[in-house]
């Protein structure tokens, strides 16, 4: 055999690669990523247009002493990105979409030693973000008024710049230091699919507390969920956690419904079933064996489903409308009938505090430790190069929650 030297280095190769236990790289293969390998670009998805999203290759900027580099692993689909991408209705194209991220920590700098929660940080922790507070000091991890982050700025929905890893659908997303006002937490100890659910998830949370500052929810409410998209269904899980049983899950699509009871939901009512808001009144008191609901959550965004969901409630109960993240149009109802002779309660909830959002983490390991299937709400994963797949996926409302894994 005539030995040359790429022979020589091949056969080194080989004799390393059974001391260590790892096969060499085949020629013309990349190079296998780690914490230490980072490349000098980064493919970001890029939506240029509406229903058009670009694969873009951008340098990777240098890493300044308050700054963070984040390999992403996953990023689930909000409907706050369908909306972005179909319509386009805050003016940001071109940008990079994605804020329901997770990734690991490659880069860092010197002066980055905890999270927003005063939890240390390394390299190959995992974290994921929060809100960008610049443009309002005032609010705080521990705030006393429980200021929620609506009008914050977010990753994943930030005016494109000569940075322009923004977003969470990319390979790599740049979180800023200093005065950029970034909020970030360590979450190692949850696996990736809880990490990808845990923004939707922090909505729901928020909703609870919200309703429970009412003093109408407890242990043995009797409680209205309207709508099984992701929303509701998370909200059925965290009300399973509280220890609420009395749970009625409203919708129209029968596999949602079917669903909700995985989650924690006693009984289902399916408005396609009733003609009429009086009927479908009746269907949800006959669930309660004959009572109306203590109170209820409004999730679906629809007005005419908000103008329905006050007939669901008992004299005297609550209502909490989480459902409208834009603006969905107007709802009709009587003040009379629907608030003044019930004396409902009603509380409205937008996104979450911070301190929600830290509860969230507890939130996911109880439901885990009670055998909520919350991964399962995931059911369809999609590859960064089909991320227009994956948002047309969830504008047909298919499935439920639509994510993209690297």
């Amino acid at each position: 055999m005539d030995i040359t030297n790429v022979n020589i280095e091949e056969i080194v190769k080989q004799v390393l690669a059974g001391m260590t236990g790892q096969a060499p790289a085949q020629a013309g293969a990349p190079a296998p990523a780690s914490s230490g390998q980072i490349p000098k670009t980064a493919r970001v998805a890029v939506l240029t247009e509406k229903e058009k999203f670009e694969i873009r290759e951008y340098p990777i900027p240098p890493v300044g002493d308050d700054d963070i580099l984040v390999k992403v692993e996953g990023c689930g689909v909000c409907g706050t990105d369908a909306h972005e991408f179909k319509r386009d209705p805050f003016g940001l194209i071109p940008v990079a979409l994605g804020h329901e991220g997770t990734g690991e920590i490659v880069a860092m700098g010197k002066n980055v030693k905890t999270d927003t929660a005063g939890k240390p940080v390394k390299i190959g922790d995992k974290i994921v973000t929060c809100m960008i507070f610049k443009d309002d000091p005032e609010i705080t991890m521990f705030d006393l008024n429980k200021k929620n982050v609506g009008g914050a700025d977010v990753y994943g929905l930030l005016p494109d710049d000569d940075v322009h890893l923004n977003g969470w659908f990319a390979d790599y997303i740049f979180i800023r230091g200093g005065n950029f006002g970034s909020t970030f937490f360590n979450v190692s100890d949850l696996d990736l699919d809880s990490r990808v659910l845990i923004e939707p998830c922090a909505v729901l949370v928020h909703a609870v507390e919200r309703a429970k500052s009412t003093g109408i929810l407890r242990f043995n409410s009797r409680v209205a969920v309207q709508g099984c998209g992701p929303i509701g269904l998370i909200c059925i899980a965290v009300l399973r956690t509280m220890g609420i049983q009395n749970i009625c899950a409203v919708d129209g699509n029968e596999k949602r419904l079917e669903f909700a009871k995985k989650m924690g939901a006693d009984m289902t009512v399916n408005f396609k079933d009733f003609q009429g808001i009086e009927a479908l009144a009746g269907g949800v008191k006959d669930a309660f064996g004959g009572h109306l609901a203590d109170f209820a959550f409004q999730c679906t965004g629809n007005p005419v489903a908000h103008a329905n969901i006050y007939k669901f409630i008992r004299n005297g109960g609550g209502l909490c409308e989480l459902g409208f993240f834009i603006n969905g149009g107007d709802a009709t109802i009587n003040p009379h009938f629907d608030i003044c002779s019930k004396e409902i309660t009603t509380v409205g909830s937008w996104v979450y505090t911070l301190r929600d959002y830290a509860t969230t983490f507890d939130f996911l390991r109880r439901a885990k430790g009670i055998g909520l299937p919350m991964s399962d709400l995931i059911t369809d994963r999609y590859r960064l190069e089909d991320i227009n797949e994956a948002l047309r996926t969830n504008l047909a409302m298919t499935g439920l929650k639509i994510a993209v894994f690297n």
